[in-house]
């Protein structure tokens, strides 16, 4: 036992000099699993750690489910991984009627919807929404005023970024990243041609643009046919594993210098 006063063992001298603070931790980049249809899938993108699941509430679109069967599918979610319901000029009465079946969603409008638009159907933004922005493909990206974008969608939680293709979303087509402006002031949201192989180019070159910034993936992590091709609406499971844990080592690795 020390007499009172002394230093207790082991105690580390003091120099005079404080100690060099920790690191700050690595920015966490969030992740969805995007044209989820099937209750096997949902299970495999909440095991494999995503933060969020799509429903695509969309008729024409080949992911598309009825509000009911999104209803029945985001029951299968635990606490805090968030349901997200995708829709496309829909009307705000129906919005309206969907999201009641699903309180807990947070709203994503892939359309031609304005502010006003987007407000209306969120009951003036009390529920969360993102709002999409559809880039040009080759150098259009870099006449794509995303700046005046964000700020004329400034009630949006965040702003997702996806390629313009013909229709609306899930043609697996990725816009040039290297020609987003330097800096916007907002949350962002990476979608558009994502795979577990780009993925983590995509993040270093997105992340250090905005206030923070997620990841949206879904013919990314699709099911090959016999053909090849990807079969809309149907995950698989080893890809969205390995798409996650290629988000989590873009977390951990420091990026370069990209501007």
């Amino acid at each position: 036992m020390t007499s009172a006063g002394s230093p207790l063992p082991h105690a580390p001298a003091l120099s005079g000099h404080p100690s060099p603070l920790p690191a700050p931790p690595a920015a966490r980049t969030r992740v969805k699993i995007c044209g989820l249809t099937r209750e096997e899938d949902v299970d495999a993108a909440v095991a494999a750690g995503a933060d969020a699941i799509g429903f695509v509430l969309y008729a024409p679109s080949p992911r598309a489910v009825t509000p009911e069967r999104a209803a029945q599918l985001a029951r299968r979610l635990p606490p805090f991984v968030t349901p997200v319901l995708l829709f496309v000029n829909e009307s705000a009465p129906k919005i309206i009627a969907t999201s009641a079946l699903i309180p807990g969603a947070t709203l994503q409008f892939h359309g031609d919807e304005t502010p006003e638009d987007c407000l209306a159907a969120t009951g003036g933004g009390a529920r969360p929404y993102l709002r999409a922005a559809r880039i040009p493909l080759g150098d259009g990206a870099a006449r794509f005023d995303l700046v005046k974008y964000a700020l004329d969608h400034s009630h949006a939680q965040a702003i997702l970024l996806d390629a313009h293709v013909e229709g609306y979303g899930g043609g697996g087509k990725a816009f040039n990243w290297s020609l987003l402006p330097p800096s916007v002031g907002s949350h962002l949201v990476l979608s558009g041609g994502l795979t577990p192989a780009n993925v983590t180019d995509g993040i270093w070159q997105v992340r250090p643009r905005c206030k923070t910034l997620a990841v949206d993936v879904s013919s990314g992590v699709e099911a090959d046919g016999p053909d090849g091709k990807p079969i809309r609406g149907v995950k698989d499971a080893d890809k969205i594993h390995r798409f996650i844990a290629a988000v989590r080592a873009a977390d951990a690795a420091p990026a370069p210098s990209i501007l």
